[in-house]
């Protein structure tokens, strides 16, 4: 209301330059292992779901949690074709695997959460290979830019595919992620 009318206008700027002179409270620990586990989910462009199932299985396998869950997250085949420079964000990976046009072992695979093992061969299908305006928009440009393919897998720039080597480990995952952070929120 006093906004409204301006009345007692002076004392509500004075309250805010009050509030904005405190200093910003400290985060607390669930906090921070809260905005941890969100920062990687829309990094990686996952629901709560999907990353609670990656999660389970990271605490089944023998390796250490943390380590785990991020080998799982970078064999996901929509962050495969993302590093093998095929498509320009994990997003358009996502949609052209759903549409259709990523083959895995010369199979169609429709589903971003595959996750990808050693000796498999990611493709585009034919039909994309071909057209000219994602080829020039999308993957010459990628492929001619300053982006290092990771070393766990390797890319064949003119077939337009790539093969995984090797499962990937924790020194290959180069984004600053906290792990620990992610695994004591869900030890709780």
């Amino acid at each position: 209301m006093e906004r409204r009318s301006n009345v007692n206008a002076d004392r509500s700027q004075q309250e805010q330059q009050q509030r904005s002179s405190k200093r910003p409270r400290k985060t607390s620990e669930y906090g921070r292992q809260l905005e941890e586990k969100q920062k990687v989910k829309e990094m990686y462009g996952m629901r709560e779901s999907q990353f609670k199932r990656f999660f389970a299985i990271a605490t089944r396998s023998q390796v250490a949690t943390g380590e785990s869950l991020l080998s799982l997250l970078e064999r996901r085949l929509d962050n495969v074709v993302f590093r093998m420079k095929l498509a320009s964000t994990r997003a358009q990976a996502r949609q052209i695997i759903v549409h259709g046009h990523v083959l895995v072992q010369g199979k169609k695979v429709y589903s971003p959460s595959y996750l990808v093992v050693v000796n498999e061969e990611i493709s585009l299908a034919p039909n994309v290979a071909e057209k000219a305006g994602f080829l020039e928009q999308v993957i010459d440009k990628r492929l001619s830019s300053n982006v290092k393919v990771p070393d766990w897998m390797e890319l064949d720039k003119k077939g337009r595919k790539g093969r995984i080597l090797r499962l990937p480990v924790r020194s290959d995952v180069q984004t600053p992620i906290e792990e620990h952070l992610i695994v004591e929120l869900y030890s709780k």
